[in-house]
């Protein structure tokens, strides 16, 4: 058995030296990713048209591959085009060149003013770029480097991709790449080289073209000629000939007596400093030949003016600081703070001495005190009386963020009813209706519901813009704190003394609107309620009085001593029941003639109420409450006609009472007790309203309320009676007859009770309190959160109405996605603040383009253009300068806005040959300097970037071979890219070379980091 182990213990011993190593797995994984992306084969294609690398669409696939334990990223870019014809591939010609190396020679699309590096450098319209995952990797030895362009020339080999392959070696920040394109029979080799500084003889075009010429290495003795095009790139920075025309606002004015709806009303708007940095200037000679032209060391015909194509892009600065957008930031800010009223302006503004001391049970006794109704005349001084009374005690009046006269200006901006002398307690406020708020179909009406702000005529809305303005100007949070302090005290004015809220739409609480206007809303309904049961109160005082007149009606609230005793005395007698009084306009007119009467009443109410008929026994009674017949319906049983009575209205609610309502009767649950108590919870408006209709139609039954009330539980049907003759019986519905039916259990514990004596359904002083108390509450960063929306609102608004002053298309869309996007967020309660950031930001970003158009108006003169014509091409010239990266200047540097230009560069010329030299200057000897001692100014400075693009077509390496490929890039930071293109296997080879000079390859916006 050892000797049989022993061959095969030899057998496992031997090495596989067919195993893959992990250079083959590598070269395995490129080839199948071009495998899966289909980029094997030949593929034909059109020449481009001018302009498409910039307008048309690029996209991208990205995979992920390793060697060994490093990992790459491959990334497909290509410009989407349409599908080819079907028969393409039959088009094909047998000798044609791979479509890479004909994009090689097409000049449609030079200098492309916004495309990815390798595009601007060699015109590609598709590329794979194989460069290290993370970007903290790098390749950056020589050897690692040639093993990978191994891989790639491999891959592309095998599989037969036509592709260009690049590899991106050193750190990603100097956009450093080799690569690779094979075709049948010819190869192009993509090389860089990247230096920290431009050798003297490359810097013009004489030098170019022999580093050129040396690099082909063309065996012809006549070279085949060169063609050239080459941008110089000239940038504008100082713009002190124009001064910005943003005025600042004037702070004086706030505090000077000019604050109103101009002032405290608008947001302010436009950027405090220029917005515009630096202006592009690319002077471009598109095709030339070599010896047309002369550029040396020594002299150039290369004159800015005399270019044949300009075009221009500006530079924008970064994040400009803007007044609308630092306003939206500074009140965002609010949201953040987590201290309370007392902790920013010490002990609280509203504690008071003595018996004016803030308690609940104070506040909740005014349900039975008699309270006067006086009448004062409602101004600033009276509205802000109590409020200083109260604040003096605790700081003295220097301490205040807010003087009195800024203070008083707010309070006459938010309250304009204030100036009004009011007499008798009527008042002229100006209510907001249906006629003064936008109508539905208008834009800034929708914008209130969908914002869930306030509109924009509304208190809300202007509280909102004026604690912005003075967060922004006056104290910041304890100008706001104090501000509010001061409104929530003018708020229980109004109320104690029966004074409506101005700026606010009749009418229960809009649920469209912001949790504090439906608030403000819900005071004012209060008020109403309040202020028509004390007039009903006077009103019946007075008419029972010996005495009594009209005259002296007006004086009541002037009573005071014996005489406001014996007005208290008369309301106790008439009794409690008027304490509870409905406030519906119609009970007023419908007073009882005396107090034995609504006793008697009163009375035999309680001894019949409880009926289970509720019929005949009432039929004696007076009917009371009666608003108007209902039609021709009578009652089942007597015949009377049926009357609809005066019932009291539902009390308004607000969102958070609602819910609060909801959460209430949801904890009952789902059980039959549960389910009942829910219902009888839910059935007290139902049973005062059954309570009112019996008073007003006596002797009715179940039946006769149910044809008023809900008609569709009430069946007719015709029937034939023992006489032979046709009648129309009915009956209540099925859902009527249910045993224990609330309906039923209601109408049997209903008393014939007009509303005006019922229990309020809708206690006023309790709901008012409890409206004071939530505002005295709120912190300063809960008060912003409410507010938010309105000034979000606001500053829409606002960037329309600028907006259409400037017509900016892509503006407009911006507002459209701002509009949108804020309905989304601010719908809901307690957005995040990270999208609420993102919505300011939005807003913040159209102020600048706005700034922007308004900067580049000024520069370039538009308002004092004379001719309308060249007005409009100056105004479409500016709007493409906003909307796109590189605009063509028509008529080059003899058009309207080339000569506008040119005098700008000049004057900038001017300005800095104008400032005092030093003595080392003058002691300097450069040629550059002496040139501006000696005052032979340019008219544009030296050129900050310089572009060359070199190409000929030439037979390599053989002078029989194929004419062939190659392309060079330099610049100040010197970038030279060829692309040398041979023939392989005595294939004829093509040549191409571009050259440029500066820090201009990809994108002249973004200029070549210094760290190079």
């Amino acid at each position: 058995m050892a000797a049989d182990s022993e061959p095969e213990s030899d057998v496992f011993e031997i090495t596989d030296f067919t195993t893959a190593s992990e250079w083959e797995r590598f070269i395995s994984k490129i080839e199948e990713v071009l495998n899966d992306w289909k980029l094997i084969g030949t593929f034909s294609g059109k020449p481009l048209e001018k302009g498409i690398y910039t307008s048309g669409v690029w996209e991208e696939k990205s995979d992920e591959i390793s060697f060994a334990d490093f990992k790459f990223s491959v990334t497909h870019h290509y410009l989407v085009q349409e599908s080819s014809d079907k028969d393409g591939k039959e088009e094909l010609v047998e000798d044609a060149l791979p479509l890479p190396m004909q994009d090689l020679l097409c000049m449609n699309n030079d200098f492309p003013p916004r495309a990815h590096c390798l595009v601007r450098w060699y015109g590609l319209r598709e590329f794979v770029v194989i460069a290290p995952a993370a970007n903290s990797d790098a390749v950056l030895s020589e050897s690692k480097c040639n093993l990978l362009l191994s891989s790639i020339s491999i891959g592309l080999g095998n599989t037969g991709c036509q592709v260009p392959l690049f590899v991106q070696i050193h750190h990603k920040w100097r956009r450093m790449y080799v690569g690779e394109c094979q075709g049948p029979g010819v190869r192009t080799d993509f090389e860089m080289v990247h230096l920290r500084k431009v050798p003297n003889q490359y810097t013009h075009l004489s030098g170019l073209l022999d580093i050129f010429k040396s690099k082909i290495g063309c065996p012809l003795t006549p070279l085949p000629p060169v063609s050239i095009a080459i941008r110089l790139t000239y940038v504008l920075q100082d713009w002190l000939q124009y001064f910005w025309p943003q005025q600042p606002p004037d702070i004086d004015a706030l505090v000077g007596g000019e604050v109103g709806g101009l002032e405290f009303g608008k947001l302010p708007f436009g950027a405090c400093e220029d917005p515009i940095s630096e202006l592009h200037l690319a002077t471009t000679w598109p095709h030339l030949t070599e010896g047309i032209i002369v550029d040396n060391d020594v002299y150039s015909d290369l004159d800015p003016i005399q270019a044949p194509q300009w075009s221009v892009r500006v530079r924008k600065a970064d994040n400009p600081q803007c007044l609308l957008g630092d306003f939206l930031t500074e009140f965002f800010k609010l949201c953040r703070r987590k201290e309370s009223t007392d902790e920013i302006l010490g002990r609280s503004a509203f504690e008071e001495d003595g018996k004016e001391t803030a308690d609940i049970s104070h506040a909740l006794s005014k349900l039975t005190e008699p309270a006067p109704v006086p009448i004062h005349k409602l101004s600033v001084t009276n509205m802000v009386h109590s409020a200083k009374k109260k604040i003096r005690k605790h700081r003295g009046v220097d301490e205040s963020p807010l003087n009195n006269e800024v203070l008083n200006a707010i309070l006459l901006f938010l309250f304009p009813d204030a100036a009004d002398k009011l007499t008798d307690g009527s008042e002229t406020r100006p209510t907001s209706s249906a006629g003064s708020n936008p109508p539905p179909e208008s834009e800034e009406y929708n914008l209130f519901s969908q914002f869930k702000s306030a509109p924009s005529d509304s208190l809300t809305y202007k509280l909102a813009l004026c604690l912005c303005m003075i967060n922004f100007y006056h104290g910041g949070v304890k100008g706001v704190v104090h501000l509010w302090q001061e409104f929530v005290l003018e708020m229980r004015y109004r109320w104690e003394n029966n004074y409506l809220i101005p700026g606010l739409a009749s009418g229960p609480p809009d649920l469209r609107c912001c949790l504090l206007h439906q608030k403000l809303q819900m005071l004012n309904c209060c008020i109403e309620r309040k202020k028509a049961r004390d007039e009903g109160k006077k009103a019946n005082i007075t008419d029972r009085s010996p005495g009594g007149s009209s005259g002296d009606t007006g004086k009541a609230a002037d009573h005071s001593g014996g005489d406001y005793q014996k007005e208290t005395d008369k309301e106790k007698e008439v009794g409690k029941s008027w304490e509870s009084w409905s406030d519906s306009e119609e009970e007023f007119f419908e007073c009882l003639s005396d107090t034995e009467d609504l006793k008697g009443n009163g009375q035999e109410n309680g001894k019949k109420g409880g009926s289970k008929e509720g019929g005949k026994e009432f039929t004696n009674f007076k009917p009371e409450g009666r608003l108007h017949q209902h039609g021709k319906l009578t009652l089942l049983h007597p015949g009377e006609p049926l009357y609809i009575p005066v019932t009291q209205e539902p009390a308004p609610m607000t969102e958070d009472l609602l819910e609060e309502q909801s959460e209430v009767l949801a904890k009952l649950g789902t059980s039959a007790e549960g389910a009942h108590l829910r219902a009888r919870m839910q059935s007290a408006c139902l049973l005062s309203d059954m309570e009112s209709f019996k008073a007003a139609n006596p002797g009715c039954c179940l039946e006769d309320f149910v044809r008023w009330y809900s008609p569709r539980d009430y069946i007719e049907e015709e029937v034939v009676d023992e006489k032979g003759n046709v009648v129309i019986k009915g009956e209540l519905s099925a859902r009527m007859k249910i045993p224990s039916n609330m309906w039923v259990e209601a109408w049997e514990t209903a008393k014939p009770v007009p509303a005006r004596r019922q229990k309020r359904l809708f206690d006023d002083t309790r709901e008012a309190e409890k409206v004071l108390h939530y505002f005295a509450v709120q912190k300063p960063a809960d008060l912003a959160r409410h507010l938010l929306p309105c000034v979000i609102h606001a500053a829409v608004l606002k960037v329309k109405e600028e907006e259409t002053l400037e017509d900016i298309s892509s503006v407009k869309k911006i507002i459209k996605q701002i509009i949108s996007h804020s309905s989304k967020i601010l719908r809901f309660p307690n957005p995040e603040d990270k999208k609420l950031e993102e919505i300011i930001a939005q807003i913040m970003s159209v102020e600048a383009i706005i700034a922007r158009a308004r900067s580049l108006k000024a520069k370039f003169g538009i308002e004092k253009c004379e001719q309308e014509e060249e007005k409009e091409d100056l105004q479409r010239f500016v709007n493409c300068l906003l909307e796109q990266p590189e605009v063509s200047v028509v008529g080059a540097g003899r058009g309207p806005a080339g000569s506008i230009i040119h005098k700008l560069f000049v004057n900038a010329q001017r300005v800095a040959t104008m400032t005092p030299l030093d003595e080392e200057l003058k002691r300097s000897g450069s040629a550059d300097e002496r040139r501006l001692i000696s005052g032979a100014v340019a008219d544009f400075p030296p050129p900050a970037g310089r572009e060359v693009i070199l190409r000929t077509t030439v037979p390599r390496p053989a002078p029989y071979s194929k004419p062939l490929p190659q392309l060079s890039v330099a610049g100040e930071q010197a970038r030279w890219a060829p692309a040398a293109s041979v023939s392989v296997l005595t294939v004829p080879s093509f040549d191409r070379g571009c050259f440029s000079i500066c820090g201009c390859e990809m994108e002249p916006q973004e200029p070549f980091s210094s760290d190079t």
